[in-house]
């Protein structure tokens, strides 16, 4: 196959059919919503668009991955405790797209069958010109993971004229848990940001980064529940990767206990719950390096993931569909690098040595 991951998994069909069923899921939560529910109504037959373009570049031996992940600034207001970027320099200055480039990368994208493009930092509200440029491509979800401390009446008017940017605050649990890493008060801007989007009819979800120290809360039914009655409708858990605290990783049983509380999740409450890598083996691995998704730094560098700054090319001079031709994407699939066990949530992460010989990183 094009993928490179063997001829018993079909990569671009199952890919598909988990961005009909976020879509399917999306639907129902938003039935008393009719403004969103009608957009994803117009956005289910979008998305079997996209799905059959990606199919006719499989047909042709290219693999297309159903989403990307763009960090379109690495500044932010906040300093939270342990951030990635922090830890690892990459919020060091450096040029930024200009809106007119990540424009022409989400038209590409469109055109290529991308189906949704998560949009992340640093903090994305800071980018403003940039969102407005993803609102206009409308065939693309824009999940936006943002703080929700800069959410204000000209953002909220955004979200409410362009439902295809969805909101996403990034909390760490509850109140005590997000102002230790945060900083204090920030819990409350981001409940005073949720109780604003409820208000405005926005579909709107959250970021939980999972550890061992709160892994037990945030699956829990009750904290679910918390979440739901202030109008969230996406919960969104990604697993902790461990840049400086390892004992915080949630490793394999923790894994486990994480997939087995999403089932039930799923099956008890009126939501969209998503768990990120998830469960690479139904995947056939990790899904980074173009397998189904790839990062597009703030700079335009395309990584394999966010988790792994490495790159051998830029969008500023390559369109995204050679960039999934990367050499180095290409020797990660080809070289079973993506299917090695880890314990963290990023295999490429445990794997940093092994990555950087095959390219130094920009």
């Amino acid at each position: 196959m094009a993928n490179g991951v063997g001829n018993s998994f079909d990569l671009e069909q199952y890919l598909s059919s988990e961005v009909e069923r976020l879509v399917k899921d999306a639907l129902r939560v938003t039935l008393k919503n009719p403004k969103q529910s009608a957009f994803f109504l117009r956005f289910s037959s979008v998305i079997n668009k996209a799905a059959e373009r990606r199919h006719e570049f499989e047909q042709a031996g290219e693999h297309i991955p159903s989403f990307l992940i763009a960090s379109i600034t690495e500044n932010c207001n906040l300093n939270c405790a342990g951030c990635y970027a922090q830890a690892t320099h990459s919020c060091a200055e450096s040029s930024e797209l200009a809106a007119a480039e990540w424009a022409r990368i989400f038209n590409e994208a469109e055109d290529l069958g991308v189906s949704a493009i998560l949009m992340a930092g640093g903090e994305p509200l800071l980018r403003y010109e940039v969102i407005e440029a993803a609102a206009k491509r409308k065939n693309i979800l824009f999940p936006v993971f943002t703080n929700g401390t800069l959410l204000d009446d000209k953002s909220l008017r955004l979200f409410n004229a362009h439902r295809n940017l969805v909101p996403i605050i990034s909390i760490e649990g509850d109140e005590p848990v997000t102002d230790e890493r945060r900083g204090p008060g920030v819990y409350r801007q981001a409940a005073d940001a949720m109780d604003r989007l409820r208000e405005n009819g926005l579909l709107f979800g959250v970021s939980i980064t999972v550890t061992s120290n709160n892994i037990e809360t945030v699956t829990g039914s009750a904290f679910i529940s918390e979440l739901e009655q202030s109008g969230c409708k996406v919960v969104l858990f990604i697993e902790y990767v461990p840049v400086e605290r390892p004992e915080h990783a949630i490793g394999d049983e923790g894994r486990f206990m994480l997939a087995d509380r999403v089932e039930a999740l799923r099956a008890g409450q009126n939501m969209i719950i998503v768990s990120f890598p998830g469960d690479e083996a139904k995947s056939g691995g990790c899904l980074a390096a173009g397998r189904g998704f790839f990062h597009i730094s703030a700079s335009g560098s395309a990584e394999p993931c966010p988790f792994s700054p490495y790159s051998d090319l830029n969008l500023r001079e390559v369109s995204v569909r050679e960039a999934l031709k990367s050499p180095l994407f290409t020797r990660l699939r080809a070289e079973e690098i993506l299917t090695a066990k880890h314990t963290g949530g990023c295999v490429l992460f445990e794997q940093e040595s092994k990555v950087a010989s095959l390219v130094s990183p920009v």
